[in-house]
């Protein structure tokens, strides 16, 4: 399968019959990336985007004195270091990669309005992590689908946290943001002038009158050295009140956070 970002091609799944208490499966995929520096390069330039379109960072810039690197480091980033920095860190990544795989693998429309408008570089933008969207056709159609994904990394550390049920707590709890987390991306649309997108939110935002299918998803990433698949079987669904659409994710790598941080360090330096 030919992928838009070639990145993508690294996650592999691996294949781990997982299952929670309550017997829900996991799916469990292994994110192999190597040194490759086109391939790196490349999803660089598209990381650098979710925050920084290239065509508007020279605008952007000019007026502060900074260079695109300084720009992008000191102003659009979250921090290496110090407070919330390095957990936004972890979270954005985290976000935007399964931003990639649900439009790139699972052939989802993803809009990208979550992390251009920041107003402080350090926190996470409220409301859902992730949201995807299928329209079948041009007409409403009840097979249309609208996927809330909640996203939960642990990147580093010493021992792994309960982030997938985490993830699962937070997922339950979608359904109750879902009309704030339309409305914003809907807003967004409409302040930039892309009314044929905004219009594809809108379709999404009177379900009683157009119906449509939800999906929701609990995605835990983990650094492989922390990783523990024992943490899967004492998650619990029971409580999600829609666990019975709920697809639950697991993605781990080697070396997580030494990844992200060349990747924002890349995205900065080749801007």
């Amino acid at each position: 399968m030919s992928l838009p970002l070639s990145y993508l091609s690294w996650i592999k799944d691996t294949g781990a019959a997982l299952t929670t208490k309550d017997g829900a499966p996991v799916k469990v995929f292994e994110l192999l990336h190597t040194d490759d520096n086109a391939i790196l390069s490349e999803w660089a330039k598209h990381f650098r985007n979710q925050y920084c379109n290239d065509t508007d960072i020279d605008f952007l810039r000019e007026a502060t004195g900074k260079s695109r690197t300084e720009y992008l480091d000191e102003l659009k980033f979250p921090t290496k270091k110090g407070g919330f920095g390095p957990g936004t860190r972890s979270g954005d990544f985290a976000e935007i990669l399964v931003s990639d795989y649900l439009e790139y693998i699972s052939k989802y429309w993803v809009p990208r309005t979550r992390y251009d408008r920041k107003t402080i570089r350090n926190e996470s933008t409220k409301g859902s992590d992730v949201l995807a969207f299928k329209i079948i056709s041009n007409s409403d159609s009840p097979d249309d689908c609208l996927a809330m994904y909640e996203v939960k990394a642990q990147l580093s550390g010493r021992k792994a946290k309960a982030k997938l049920q985490e993830a699962i707590n937070h997922s339950g709890k979608d359904n109750l943001r879902k009309a704030e987390s339309l409305n914003a991306i809907r807003q967004r649309f409409y302040e930039v002038r892309n009314i044929q997108d905004a219009n594809k939110i809108g379709r999404f935002q009177n379900p009683a009158d157009r119906p449509y299918k939800d999906q929701y998803g609990a995605v835990a990433l983990y650094e492989n050295k922390i990783y523990d698949p024992l943490e899967a079987s004492v998650s619990d669904t029971t409580a999600h009140p829609n666990k019975n659409t709920l697809s639950l994710i697991i993605i781990k790598s080697e070396g997580f956070m030494t990844l992200v941080n060349s990747l924002y360090k890349r995205a900065a330096d080749e801007a």
